[in-house]
Parts: structure tokens; sequence; C-alpha cells
């Protein structure tokens, strides 16, 4: 059944006869105890309310699938991330892929102990091993620079939580270049979700002078910010510019057009490190993976230069 050429034509008739007739299923199972190989791979990927995700859990079982591999999905949020994390350790897998580990996760040790190769895509842990990202320090920097070059000055900050590498640094190159110009009143770190999200525009919309331009730290969160904005009558962006991180596929949509920031060579990182993971399964490599990929600008219809009274 694995090697069929190597048997003769008769003797695959006939097995294939007595396949039909005793109604044979393969057990998947069983063959993975003999091959120690299961096939499969586990991904843990960040929620499907952000189009990052749905982007890059397409392109990771896409190219997983094309080379033989099944891939068992969970779709997490950072509050349930425990929960998931001992879900899937009970499963047998050759390779470990996710989204969701914290700056400071100590489910990083584990994963390192289990002596199953794994990779984490657009989030790093501290130890700085086995990941793929975008420089997310200097999308922070890029988006703060281009803003202050259209010539807005009241600028507002609306993320994620510091727990997680990636808002955390791209808040450090935001701050880098704003400097003592970002008001507190113009932070909020919230957790993704829309209701969250609500809260920080309108701690921003309450102040006695409202911001001309809002950095969403990724797309998704943009999005969001435009359609609340858009609710309220503001206008987009003839009243507050949005520039968001990421790049994902629907940013460049005709009826969205955001500007953002991403991958310079617009590749996903998702499949960056699907690549790299079966490489290291089939390979049994075990080097350390750190790629940084540069990022660029993409200019679009949701910024506008602001001109000073």
């Amino acid at each position: 059944m694995n090697t069929p050429e190597l048997v003769k034509q008769p003797t695959v008739e006939k097995v294939l006869k007595a396949i039909e007739e005793l109604n044979y299923i393969p057990n998947e199972s069983a063959r993975s105890l003999v091959q120690k190989k299961t096939n499969r791979i586990a991904l843990l990927s960040g929620p499907l309310h952000n189009p990052f995700f749905s982007d890059t859990t397409t392109a990771i079982v896409n190219y997983a699938n094309s080379k033989g591999y099944k891939v068992d999905v969970q779709f997490v949020n950072d509050e349930a991330v425990e929960k998931a994390y001992a879900t899937f350790m009970e499963r047998r897998v050759d390779g470990i892929i996710l989204s969701c580990i914290l700056y400071d996760d100590p489910f990083f040790e584990k994963l390192k102990k289990l002596d199953i190769p794994f990779i984490t895509f657009n989030r790093k842990h501290k130890s700085n091993e086995n990941f793929v990202e975008i420089d997310n320090n200097r999308a922070g920097c890029l988006a703060a620079k281009t803003l202050l070059d259209l010539g807005h000055r009241l600028i507002a900050y609306l993320g994620g939580h510091l727990t997680v590498s990636t808002f955390a640094n791209r808040f450090l190159g935001v701050s880098k270049i704003l400097g003592q110009s970002l008001q507190d009143s113009f932070i909020y770190h919230s957790n993704t979700s829309r209701e969250s999200i609500v809260l920080g525009i309108e701690q921003f919309l309450a102040q006695p002078t409202q911001p001309t331009a809002i950095i969403c730290g990724s797309d998704s969160i943009a999005f969001l910010t435009i359609d609340e904005l858009l609710k309220r009558g503001i206008r987009i962006p003839e009243d507050i510019s949005i520039m968001g991180i990421d790049n994902v596929e629907l940013a460049s949509h005709q009826l969205i057009q955001l500007t953002t920031i991403g991958n310079e060579t617009e590749q996903n990182l998702g499949l960056l490190a699907i690549i790299e993971l079966i490489e290291m399964i089939e390979n049994k490599k075990n080097t350390c993976i750190q790629i940084t990929e540069s990022v660029r600008l993409f200019h679009r219809r949701t910024t506008r230069r602001f001109e000073h009274e």
C-alpha cells in the first residue's frame, strides 16, 4: 500500500480487491507508531477575528499539506492560552508552530524539553530562539516618522498588551520617535477585542484636543478603529488619519486601502515559519532559527497631510 510501484500489478489488484471487500481503513495511529512519525503538525494561532491569523493559517496549512503533513489548528486568545497549551501537549505531533507565545512565557522552557521541533511566528520569547518576525521596533519608528513627516503632531497610539513582544517592540519604536509629544492620555493598550478598542477610542475622543492621527498596533486594530470612528461620523483621513502595522491582505482592499507598515518583501510570516519547521523535522536540524524581516511603508488612503492653521 505504501509503495505499490515496487509490487507486481496482479498483486496490487489482489490487495485492492481485498481492501474493497473488507472495507479496510488504514489506522493512522498504528502506522505512526511503526514509522515513529505522525505527519502531523500542531498550530496554535491567534484569534480568527484578526485577519493576520486567517492569512497565516491559510499559508501554513496549504504549505504543510503540499509536503504531506496534516495540521491540527487551535485558535486561541491570550487569556485562554494555558488551556490551549494543555490540550495540544496531549497530542502526538512531529512539530509545533505557534503565534501565541508571550514574551516572558514559562511554557517556552517546556517546549524546549519536549524534544520536538518548534517555531514561533509574529511573536518571540525573551530567550530570542526559534522565531520568525518583522522588525517590530523599526515598524513602530517608521509609522510614527511617517505621520510626523505628514505634519501630524497630536498622534495617539492604540495597541495590544505589552506582555507580547510584537506590541511591546512596536510601542517602543513609536515612543522613541514621538518622545514627550506622545501624551499619556493618547496611549491605550487594549486586549485587541472590539470592546477594549472602543474604550481606547473613547479615551482619545474625550480629550480637550483630539488626535489628528492614530497609530494602531496592528492592522486588525486599525480596521476596528476605522469602523468605530466612521460610526461616530468621524471621517478617515479628513478628520483623523489611521496607520496600521502588518500589511495583511485585506489592507489593500479597494474599499479600505489602509496605510500600514509591513514586511518589505510582502512574504507571509506563517509561510516563512512553516518552511523552516518542516526543514527542521525532515532534516533533523537542531539550529536556532532567528529571522527578523525588514519592513517598509505601504502608503494608501487612510492617511493624509495635516495642514496647520
